[in-house]
């Protein structure tokens, strides 16, 4: 009877684990440094707000979405670490002299940068945008507004055919004021609803008052009046009042229906939301890229020892964050797409990834 070979050796459970308990720990490390960092910085906010809401609203939500960020980082200096120092030991020598191949080698490798890709992915997607209505919240409170709460003559497509507009809105009441909505077909007006005022209530529910309706129909026009009118706008608050993190609390299918709406509407201030939505992408990717170029790197023994490949380690992945800081620069000034911004870096890595790879291959 043939043996069936386990698809993971204890080599394989060995590297997985050195890699992923690595991972963690680069993590708790630097997110204890950077807790420091941030109480020093924000001493004042914290002794002003209940402890409570800065333990839980705030910090709660705020290490995962730190640690998160900085993915790409953490999964490259484990790797550079942990595969230093196993070739530090001459433990990878032992297993390429047994007759593994350098590919071979590599499946564990790969098979943790997806375990920590599919995480990520899972975490930026779903799980930290709602915990980040939180902390944006806190931050809001009690270190410093960024909210956008009022807007003036805005103007926008709520469908096709169909234009708004107020001369100013209030999120605080929840009050617009000097408010009419146009309905063309044919490239013809065919009506016109005025308001002094509309107020929101939830789900696209608004109330005008002080309205009057006029309904064009070829030189007849109809004229309707009242004081108090319920009716379903599709307009939101939040489609004309952007505030510079709210890119950041939408789940990526949120953030996919938020973009077409607002491309429907020839809505231009939106790059904030393409980088983010790509960035989510391009961000899972580079698990991969980073891990590859961090084996190849640290797979051999160099003069210098286990600090050089680190030092390496470091500068590259430091780079990969500032290159991806400049590209999105790029997209938000419009001199490229945030598509193509946010996968130049990765790109640009897999090219050397693969240089690296094929080098430590032959070497």
């Amino acid at each position: 009877m043939q043996k069936i070979n386990p698809p993971f050796k204890i080599l394989d459970r060995y590297i997985i684990k050195k890699f992923l308990g690595t991972y963690v720990f680069a993590i708790v490390l630097i997110l204890a440094i950077t807790i420091m960092f941030d109480v020093n910085e924000k001493l004042d906010a914290f002794l002003k707000a209940p402890l409570k809401a800065t333990l839980f609203d705030y910090f709660l939500n705020f290490l995962p979405y730190f640690a998160n960020q900085f993915s790409p980082l953490f999964t490259f200096i484990a790797v550079i670490f942990f595969t230093s120092k196993l070739a530090d030991n001459s433990e990878i020598i032992a297993m390429l002299s047994s007759g593994m191949s350098f590919r071979r080698l590599l499946r564990p490798y790969m098979v943790s940068a997806a375990v920590i890709a599919a995480t990520t992915y899972v975490l930026s997607a779903y799980i930290i945008p709602p915990a980040n209505v939180k902390r944006i919240d806190y931050t809001n409170t009690y270190v410093k507004n960024k909210r956008v709460d009022y807007g003036a003559n805005i103007q926008l497509q709520v469908t096709p055919g169909q234009i708004a507009y107020m001369s100013r809105y209030d999120n605080n009441t929840r009050i617009g004021y000097k408010f009419s909505l146009e309905t063309f077909k044919d490239k013809k007006l065919v009506s016109r609803l005025t308001a002094q005022s509309i107020r929101y209530d939830s789900l696209q529910n608004w109330q005008v008052r002080d309205y009057m309706i006029r309904d064009f129909d070829g030189n007849r026009e109809v004229i309707t009046r009242g004081s108090k009118l319920d009716t379903i706008i599709q307009i939101e608050p939040r489609d004309f009042l952007i505030s510079k993190n709210d890119h950041e609390t939408m789940t990526t299918p949120d953030l996919s229906q938020y973009i077409d709406r607002q491309k429907a509407r020839g809505v231009a201030n939106i790059k904030s939301f393409e980088i983010e939505f790509h960035r989510r992408f391009a961000m899972t990717a580079a698990a991969f890229i980073l891990t590859v170029i961090g084996m190849a790197l640290s797979s051999r023994k160099v003069k210098g020892g286990m600090g050089v490949n680190i030092g390496i380690g470091l500068v590259l992945s430091f780079s990969y964050i500032l290159f991806t800081t400049v590209t999105s620069t790029f997209a938000i000034s419009g001199y490229t797409s945030p598509l193509v911004a946010m996968w130049i870096p990765n790109i640009v890595y897999a090219i050397i990834a693969i240089v690296l790879y094929r080098r430590a291959s032959r070497g």
